[in-house]
């Protein structure tokens, strides 16, 4: 792991959105990418693999992270986990932030199921899972700090690292702040250590007003589309910093 720069590989992967569930769903829109819309069908996963009492408590943006973390360890157990997601349970956080100024009671699963690592949390209590685990947010470059820190977890001696990323589009309050079309859509990448197919990221310090900044797609898919495109390089300008992904072809 450099100070500048980190390598990993993908042992397996996922992803879902609405509209989006089968492996070549993905495979068309990494070739085409149009916008994803919350009324896709199906809307939500099922999430059968989660108890119902449990499954229950989780929203869809919540349902579409836990399907993907599923799907993508596929029973292994002991994985330390990464989730990520700029804007979190945004939706569930404005119906609280609305119940207060009406002068309403809170509802308590409401509350717990708010905050940034609700949806970690709903994980390892279903799976009995003990492995460490992360939730974080960082702005437009979420997904790259959250893989730096996964590639800290295999550099400390983890054999793989569960990263999870997830996002959904803003509440109507928030659309002029926006700086990108938020789209719901959830992925998951089981990294280990760097191999012949290795994918790296590096950095650099960019201006704030550099022309990827308020870019149409966010951040989660544009990697996305990388690594399902199986493109060489992808350059991304978020949070005054220059973001580098190629891959060893």
């Amino acid at each position: 792991m450099r100070s500048n720069g980190v390598q990993f590989s993908i042992a397996a992967h996922a992803a879902w959105a609405p509209g989006l569930v089968k492996a070549a769903d993905w495979a068309q829109w990494a070739r085409a990418p149009y916008a994803i819309v919350a009324g896709g069908e199906p809307q939500q996963p099922a999430l059968t693999q989660m108890p119902a009492m449990l499954r229950r408590r989780a929203g869809s943006f919540g349902k579409m992270a836990l399907e993907v973390a599923y799907q993508c360890l596929d029973g292994r157990g002991d994985v330390p986990m990464v989730f990520c997601s700029r804007h979190g349970e945004v939706a569930r956080a404005v119906e609280l932030l609305s119940d207060l100024a009406r002068g309403e009671a809170l509802s308590p699963t409401g509350f717990g199921m708010a905050v940034h690592n609700a949806s970690a949390g709903l994980f390892t209590i279903a799976r009995a899972e003990r492995a460490n685990h992360i939730a974080l947010a960082a702005g437009a470059a979420t997904v790259e700090h959250a893989v730096i820190d996964a590639c800290g977890l295999l550099a400390d001696g983890a054999p793989m690292v569960l990263l999870v990323a997830c996002d959904s589009a803003l509440p109507p309050l928030f659309s002029e702040f926006e700086d990108c079309r938020e789209q719901p859509h959830a992925w998951a990448w089981l990294m280990v250590p760097a191999a012949d197919d290795a994918i790296s990221l590096s950095w650099s310090a960019a201006t704030p007003d550099a022309a990827s900044e308020n870019a149409a797609m966010p951040g989660g898919l544009d990697v996305l589309r990388f690594q399902l495109s199986g493109a060489g390089r992808l350059e991304r300008h978020a949070e005054r910093r220059r973001w580098r992904w190629s891959r060893d072809v």
